[in-house]
């Protein structure tokens, strides 16, 4: 008989991670583990205000299906239970890794995957002055690819302090909402200029039909326009990227199904996440399989991860061991 335990975690971020919307000086996370037959899954989940998601509400969405789950309920019966987001996401990867444990075939293998590679994850750069990004840039100078948070009325001097600091590395830039269309036509060239590969969002969600015929000079991705399959059409004729999730879709079952229907309509991927910990982002690892954006340094943001932890050698990450996830 499974049996189902669910924990909220509070982990620590070494400084504060800071965006337009806001700073945080702590990730805080559910874990679900799901116990059967001597096997243990669990996956990792992060409520965010954003989303209209409150700590108190995952909780109960969690345990609103903890006797279906105890009876059997499988990773099909989930999503038809629960709406995308974060209660779904930590039950998931759950099912996953209990999945993965007790047939002793690697989650990779059963997401239909023919070997689970190691990645190259973008470093997050927090909201700042232009002063105080370009110091943090020129101390990562030498990772393959820096995100840069703006959202302010010096967003080019900020970018220009930055690829100053790091002339080498691939740059992209988050603007979490904070632009006004007009804005963005005035900034796109000239961080096209700076040789920034893709603006992430530049629009609130909602409001970014403007972007439909502009032929910007730079990649868009969205991200808060985009959470699941649903929001792909819409997204295509707007956007030539979207940022996965796996909080936002609800999972890994919906994000592989996502990738997949997003690569039919010509879109690129990047595969994003939450300010959490190691556990989160294994599952992920799978998604980031060939994505032309990985940005999974959850761990590297927090002032200490979980043990064990993934293995991150610079910007590189190394598959899951089983003991974590998988």
């Amino acid at each position: 008989m499974r049996k189902i335990a669910v924990a909220v975690e509070r982990w620590p971020i070494a400084g504060a991670f800071t965006i337009a919307r806001g700073a945080k000086t702590e990730a805080e996370v559910v874990v679900a583990e799901i116990a059967e037959a001597g096997a243990r899954g669990r996956g990792e989940g992060v409520p965010y205000a954003r989303y209209g998601e409150t700590l108190q509400a995952v909780l109960a969405q969690m345990e609103d299906v903890r006797a279906d789950l105890e009876g059997g309920l499988d990773r099909a019966g989930l999503q038809a239970r629960l709406p995308a987001g974060a209660a779904r996401n930590a039950l998931d990867c759950a099912l996953w890794d209990l999945e993965a444990k007790l047939t002793g075939v690697p989650a990779w293998a059963r997401a239909g995957r023919g070997r689970l590679d190691p990645v190259k994850t973008c470093f997050t750069l927090s909201l700042a002055s232009p002063e105080a990004m370009a110091e943090a840039a020129r101390a990562n100078a030498r990772r393959p690819m820096l995100k840069l948070k703006i959202g302010g009325a010096d967003d080019l001097d900020r970018v220009e302090a930055v690829r100053t600091a790091a002339p080498r590395t691939r740059l992209v830039v988050d603007a979490n909402e904070a632009l006004e269309f007009e804005t963005l036509r005035r900034l796109a060239p000239e961080f096209a200029r700076l040789d920034v590969k893709l603006i992430e969002q530049p629009l609130p969600a909602g409001e970014d039909e403007a972007l439909e015929g502009w032929e910007s000079p730079i990649l868009l991705c969205a991200d808060e326009s985009c959470h699941t399959r649903a929001d792909l059409p819409r997204c295509a004729v707007r956007y030539g990227a979207v940022n996965i999730k796996l909080d936002k879709a609800g999972g890994l079952t919906e994000a592989l199904a996502m990738a997949a229907e997003a690569r039919r309509l010509g879109l690129q991927i990047m595969v994003g996440c939450m300010v959490a910990t190691s556990l989160a982002m294994a599952p992920a690892m799978i998604l980031a399989q060939g994505a032309e954006v990985v940005d999974l340094d959850g761990p590297l943001l927090l002032a200490a991860d979980r043990s064990p932890g993934l293995s991150y050698l610079g910007s590189l990450i190394e598959p899951p061991e089983p003991e974590l996830w998988g």
